[in-house]
């Protein structure tokens, strides 16, 4: 299916054509390219794509967007950055069909995963969205030119982590719908306070379209700033959350051995289903996605039914089973990221599963002056999902090591390497293991270690 010709491309972005062709996707990383797609060489501070053009066109790109003189077929644009969003505002105004943007503190990419699911369940092959964690000043734009001129739903995350960020996002995306999923300490290194991280986020509901929804989390603190914000660009504002007073809340619900059966009010009508993922924290999640289908007029049976299905993303709530001599433990991924509220969420879980409890635990970054205080405050949680081993991983989880000293068994490590050989020496059949920590301490080494069974 062709995504893009090269004179639709250069009539995106007032670039001129060497030759035509057609291309069925869109990368900037040489690596990711599949045959017919589009390789966009852009100019980085450390490298520059132009280098890597022959090897795109090796593994099958059929053209390239591109700033300098090459021999391969290419749009020549005067900047390739540029020039990307020029095709992401492009496609923006040809697809016709309904627009989501997702944005919050914690649960951002699983909601955006989950909503998808819901949405494509009723219109198979007619829903979008951006892929991985692509999510900022690049990924958006390259997750919009990627959209297909078919599409009846897109959703796509918006991340940040300075203000004034997702102000330029939003108006890329030009939602229909633009939800917080909800507000938590992170990136608070960048900001003096959650109000501000509040105030930073409200910033996706600027970019609202005429008409456009507003979704915000009743139950967070920082909810009356977030309908504030969304005021002047939202015709309608519609909250989820597990208070009654939600728009969207739970009826009842019942933890089941591997999620939650929920009965849901949504506006007037009662809606029952089952989460397959564990923990209030995808029940919140699922919510927030009711709420979204439900405003953009998808089958919420069938979302339902998507939510039942749903398995866990690759470090976010990813669960398999490692051989550990002789026997098996679970695993519980949750290596790519990691702030205060998560961690506890992801605790909680572990604390409902059978057998004995082990948390490897990487530090969480850009915290910034409360970095100690939010670290040290993870006990509670640990000690409550009745945590029997606790392998701490990096220099900020000093303050943890302290507040756990005579409370519970745990080894404090300076790096991934070094945790993976402790846990090899604790681990047994029956154990229950939860890695979270930030992406950049490296715990997806562990994960990885315990997915081949090196134990």
């Amino acid at each position: 299916m062709t995504l893009w010709t090269s004179a639709e491309i250069a009539a995106a972005t007032s670039g001129d054509a060497s030759a035509d062709f057609s291309i069925s996707g869109v990368a900037f990383d040489s690596r990711e390219i599949g045959a017919g797609d589009l390789f966009v060489a852009m100019k980085g501070a450390e490298t520059d794509g132009h280098r890597f053009l022959d090897n795109a066109f090796a593994r099958g790109a059929a053209g390239a967007l591109v700033s300098e003189d090459t021999a391969h077929p290419c749009v020549r644009v005067a900047d390739t950055f540029a020039a990307l969003e020029d095709m992401a505002r492009a496609s923006r105004a040809r697809m016709a069909g309904v627009v989501i943007g997702v944005t919050g503190s914690v649960g951002k990419t699983s909601t955006k995963e989950a909503l998808f699911a819901a949405l494509d369940r009723g219109a198979r092959g007619a829903a979008h969205r951006s892929v991985k964690s692509y999510n900022n000043h690049t990924g958006v734009p390259l997750s919009l030119a990627r959209m297909p001129r078919e599409t009846r739903f897109g959703v796509f995350e918006m991340g940040m982590n300075h203000p004034g960020e997702l102000a330029h996002l939003t108006t890329l995306v030009r939602p229909h719908i633009a939800m917080v999923t909800a507000i938590a300490p992170a990136h608070t290194e960048f900001f003096a306070d959650e109000s501000a991280i509040a105030d930073a986020k409200g910033e996706i509901f600027r970019g609202l379209e005429p008409g456009g929804t507003a979704i915000v989390p009743y139950d967070s603190p920082h909810r009356d700033r977030l309908i504030a914000a969304a005021r002047p660009y939202a015709a309608r504002i519609v909250t989820f959350g597990l208070d009654r007073g939600a728009d969207v809340h739970p009826i009842e619900t019942m933890r089941l051995s591997t999620g939650t059966f929920v009965t849901a009010k949504v506006g007037e009508r009662e809606l029952s289903f089952t989460i397959a993922q564990p923990g209030q924290h995808w029940v919140s999640n699922a919510l927030a996605v009711i709420a979204a289908v439900d405003v953009a007029g998808g089958d919420l049976g069938l979302a339902g039914l998507a939510l039942g299905e749903l398995g866990g993303l690759a470090g976010r709530g990813e669960r398999f089973t490692a051989t550990i001599r002789g026997g098996e433990a679970l695993v519980i991924d949750e290596s790519y990221n990691a702030n205060p509220a998560s961690m506890a969420a992801t605790l909680e879980v572990l604390g409902h599963e059978p057998g004995r409890h082990v948390a490897v635990l990487g530090e969480m970054r850009e915290l910034g002056e409360a970095s100690d205080a939010y670290h040290a405050g993870l006990a509670e949680p640990l000690l409550a999902a009745r945590v029997e081993t606790a392998l701490l991983v990096g220099e900020r989880m000093a303050p943890l090591a302290r507040a756990l000293e005579g409370r519970v068994d745990f080894v404090h490590v300076p790096d991934a390497a070094t945790a993976l050989d402790r846990l090899m020496q604790v681990i047994a059949p029956g154990d229950a293991v939860l890695v979270k920590g930030s992406n950049g301490v490296g715990l997806s080494r562990v994960v990885a270690a315990l997915a081949g069974g090196v134990a």
